[in-house]
């Protein structure tokens, strides 16, 4: 039996009208920019489904803005986000989009760091504030960002999901979710942890230098809060 949580029940602090619209928006955003990991300067939201057709009245453009600022659901300055963009200079733009068959209330997030590098990630907001990330950079994933994540894409070979998983036990972290995912066999395969904590730089960078890691992106927690 599924076990809930008060925010199951009751739904997230946040600003409104909306958990899916406003709240969920708000945490992709804020995961989007925490995947990016540098200054964004420009970002470009496609739109999908029900995202796309009221986003403005249900306050989406302002939540998914709110959420590259790095702010909470329930922070006031949501309401001001996009002024507060324009202000410090991140171009954002709104754009109509069909994504295909995915949750109605998707997004694809297409960021444009401060280095130039372009960043994508895409995900939807599935209700009570809750959020499922798909793809980062085209690749497919899974995750919520209620956990602190890794996303660690590598060759497809034998030993190494024990490899990394006995370097982040030796870092005293906890692993609450693994996932792997996989086009075929002996190709390149992503592995998402989520973990209790944060796992430390010196671990990250011992998984680096395991061998046959193509890259690993660490994403901090967006966990609903009180």
């Amino acid at each position: 039996m599924k076990e809930y949580g008060v925010f199951d029940i009751i739904g997230p602090i946040m600003i409104g009208p909306s958990s899916s619209h406003t709240a969920g928006a708000a945490r992709l955003g804020k995961v989007a920019a925490a995947v990016a990991g540098e200054p964004i300067k420009k970002v470009e939201f496609l739109l999908h489904g029900s995202f796309s057709s009221t986003y403005i009245g249900h306050g989406t453009d302002r939540a998914l803005t709110a959420g590259i600022l790095g702010f909470d659901p329930w922070d006031e300055r949501l309401k001001d986000a996009l002024t507060i963009a324009k202000e410090i200079g991140i171009e954002v733009v709104f754009t109509k989009s069909d994504l295909g068959d995915v949750h109605p209330n998707t997004v694809k997030v297409i960021m444009t760091t401060a280095t130039g590098k372009t960043v994508e990630v895409m995900g939807s907001s599935i209700g009570g504030g809750s959020i499922q990330i798909s793809e980062v950079d085209g690749e497919k994933v899974e995750f919520n960002g209620e956990y602190p994540t890794l996303i660690i894409k590598h060759r497809d070979i034998p030993g190494m999901i024990s490899k990394i998983s006995a370097i982040i036990s030796e870092a005293n972290v906890n692993i609450a979710f693994l996932k792997v995912l996989r086009k075929a066999k002996g190709e390149i395969a992503i592995m998402v942890f989520e973990t209790d904590t944060l796992v430390p730089e010196w671990a990250v960078e011992k998984i680096h230098k395991t061998g046959n890691v193509e890259s690993i992106r660490v994403i901090n927690s967006t966990k609903k809060g009180a």
